[in-house]
């Protein structure tokens, strides 16, 4: 094949830009947890427009490899120059890849420069699932379409989703750049890691001066043999999670969301055996659990009977049930779930603060002295990065 095996165990499949990510008061960002935007640069702008882009045509490709071969990076950065093309659906212009062609010239260069039977299998199930795919969750116009539909529930935001064609209104404040700039496979003996980055820009539109910049990074984990199982299933779980993780996350650091000294746990529910040694493990045998959850807000300021809480559930796949503006600390879904087996669930809070309504975090179980935020995977066959630290109910299926 030409490449030794000992080299293909620290292969790295890399399309990448500078690995920049600096706030508006010059934090180093790119961390598992990040810090929102400033609440001074929150309230100087209200009129933003959300292009799917960088946004920096100075920005360059970076990374080394086999020039003579091109080699697995090579394959990458060239794969990668293919774009999209923007027309306007409806009232929201966006961006249609035809045909995907950015993520499937991305990993069709990267075969060019790989030799291991194993790791060729993988990425060429990656590649037919891009190239049948039409709605490629992957790419800048589904994330700027996410995080556009994110910034509409702020209250004193106006954004607005415009393709890369569309003129800019005179009256706008600030351009809001978002962009997958980075999808790397690193294969490490027997197991890959998958990595999905993106950035977040924005800029004030008089001076085009940068306001606030953020790396939002996303990846899960497994034996190459479990990524590659059923059609590689697990490869299109996680990039619909990848997206739908960064997505928020982007909004959320912008607008939404404050950080706030408070605890929040699954407590004991009538309808739910809990885990005696585990509180965030419980089952149920009712299809309408009530679940509910205890919350410390300690020395805060804030008075709970303020605040109203978003309710999710998922399965393996995908969110299953959601509820908004919940008070108290207890719900019942209002309809059966219909899945059965493994779920996981969460709840996040609602704050008023001087008449701004902003949220907190999901409720995650603490990792490692720390709290997980639901970007880093442990074993995606398990359960994906963005579930693996809810709380699990288990289901009975009679």
């Amino acid at each position: 094949m030409g490449m030794k095996t000992s080299l293909v165990s620290a292969l790295i499949l890399q399309f990448s830009i500078a690995n920049v990510a600096i706030a508006a008061d010059q934090n180093v960002l790119g961390q598992a947890t990040v810090s929102h935007m400033p609440d001074s640069v929150r309230t100087s702008v209200s009129k933003i427009v959300i292009l799917p882009t960088d946004g920096s045509s100075s920005e360059s490709v970076k990374g080394t490899y086999d020039r003579k071969t091109d080699g697995v990076l090579g394959g990458m950065a060239k794969g990668a120059g293919i774009g999209t093309i923007p027309v306007e659906v409806g009232h929201v212009p966006v961006g249609i890849p035809i045909p995907i062609l950015r993520e499937l010239g991305m990993i069709a260069g990267a075969i060019a420069g790989g030799t291991d039977r194993q790791v060729q299998e993988f990425r060429d199930r990656l590649t037919e699932d891009l190239r049948s795919t039409v709605d490629q969750p992957l790419t800048n116009d589904s994330l700027a379409n996410d995080v556009y539909w994110g910034l509409r529930r702020v209250d004193e935001l106006q954004p607005r989703l415009f393709a890369l064609t569309t003129p800019v209104p005179e009256d706008t404040e600030a351009l809001l750049y978002v962009a997958i700039t980075d999808l790397s496979i690193n294969v490490q003996k027997n197991e890959a890691i998958i990595s999905s980055t993106a950035l977040a820009r924005l800029e004030r539109y008089s001076d085009g001066s940068t306001l606030y910049r953020g790396e939002i990074k996303y990846e899960d984990r497994d034996t190459l043999s479990n990524w590659t199982r059923n059609d590689a299933i697990l490869w299109r779980e996680y990039r619909n999670f990848a997206r739908h993780y960064i997505g928020r996350e982007i909004s959320a650091l912008l607008f939404e969301r404050i950080d706030v000294d408070h605890d929040v746990e699954p407590d004991r529910s009538d309808s739910i055996r809990a885990n005696k040694k585990n509180i965030w493990s419980g089952r149920t045998k009712t299809r309408t659990p009530t679940l509910v959850w205890r919350s410390d807000l300690g020395d805060s300021g804030i008075d709970p009977a303020s605040i109203t809480w978003d309710i999710e559930i998922y399965d393996r796949q995908r969110p299953i049930y959601s509820a908004t503006s919940v008070r108290g600390t207890n719900h019942t879904p209002d309809l059966p779930l219909e899945s059965c087996g493994d779920l996981y669930w969460t709840v996040r809070p609602t704050y008023t603060i001087d008449g701004d309504t902003k949220v907190g975090r999901w409720m995650r179980r603490p990792m490692d002295g720390g709290a997980s935020n639901g970007n880093v995977g442990r074993s995606v066959s398990t359960a994906h990065a963005y579930v693996q630290d809810f709380a699990l109910l288990q289901v009975s299926c009679r």
